[in-house]
């Protein structure tokens, strides 16, 4: 029996006395150490920023993505360890190749971010045999083949990444969270990562739900410009937007930013507040 805060801290899936799980909160507290971003969603389509930060003049800003593709219809930002948002995106993935694969159709975007938290959840599983300590050695080796693939590999603590997955299914436009315990919230506007709090402030005064996609975009932007150490430049952010396809009302279209059109995007922003930043 644990004894201490200490030996809680150790136990990823054991709820202390006051009923915490202080690995999934010290998860959320490494998020707040990742780059800031931003979704808004509009009934044109979902807008999605994020900051890049850029550890020396030496790194090709190219190879730092912070927005990936999903499916052709959707796109997820992260914020935290990348290496955990790997995994989580390549799972995201083949749950959504699997999904079109079997029906015929895109993966509604909820059930894309409820696939992402179900892998949230799985820390402290034993993947392949378990911790069990019967001395039983068939047990451990009877789980070799197929069971073994769809248990996958032990998961030794929390993912210590948030998402914000934005897409486009039947049900139109729509934004999401996830985050290391298992939470999946759909949002008309959220923030995420080290600025987050102020971020989600200035969201709450200035988000409206009859915007205008253009007007998304400039929003996100000045969000992230309000909360950036550094002056906002298209080569320290990277914009991505999801919008429904010309042929199909249905469908949606994810699209990654070009610097280009960062750029422009940059350029739209108010110049008073360019002078105070």
């Amino acid at each position: 029996m644990f004894q201490s805060r200490s030996e809680y801290d150790r136990g990823v899936n054991t709820f202390s006395p006051e009923g915490r799980l202080f690995q999934v909160e010290y998860a959320l507290e490494a998020i707040k150490l990742g780059s800031t971003a931003v979704g808004v969603q509009t009934a044109e389509g979902v807008v999605i920023a994020v900051e890049k930060r850029i550890p020396s003049p030496l790194v090709e800003p190219r190879s730092i993505e912070k927005i990936v593709e999903v499916d052709v219809h959707a796109g997820a930002a992260l914020s935290g360890l990348t290496a955990d948002a790997r995994t989580l995106i390549e799972h995201a993935r083949r749950e959504a190749q699997n999904h079109r694969f079997h029906y015929d159709e895109p993966m509604p975007v909820e059930s894309i971010a409820r696939a992402v938290c179900d892998l949230a959840l799985r820390f402290g599983e034993s993947g392949e045999g378990g911790d069990d300590d019967d001395g039983d050695d068939n047990d451990k080796n009877e789980g070799d083949g197929e069971d073994d693939e769809r248990s996958g590999p032990r998961l030794s603590r929390p993912f210590g990444v948030a998402l914000l997955i934005a897409g486009w299914d039947e049900n139109g436009p729509a934004l999401y969270t996830t985050d290391p315990s298992g939470t999946c919230i759909h949002w008309g506007a959220k923030a995420i990562g080290a600025g987050s709090e102020a971020a989600q402030n200035a969201l709450q005064e200035q988000y409206r739900r009859d915007m205008r996609l253009a007007e998304a975009e400039v929003l996100a932007l000045r969000v992230l410009r309000q909360v950036m150490e550094e002056k906002l430049n298209a080569h320290n952010v990277e914009v991505a937007a999801v919008t429904r396809t010309v042929d199909h009302a249905r469908v949606g279209q994810f699209q990654l930013y070009s610097t280009e059109r960062v750029k422009a995007c940059v350029a739209r922003l108010p110049e008073t507040e360019t002078a105070t930043s």
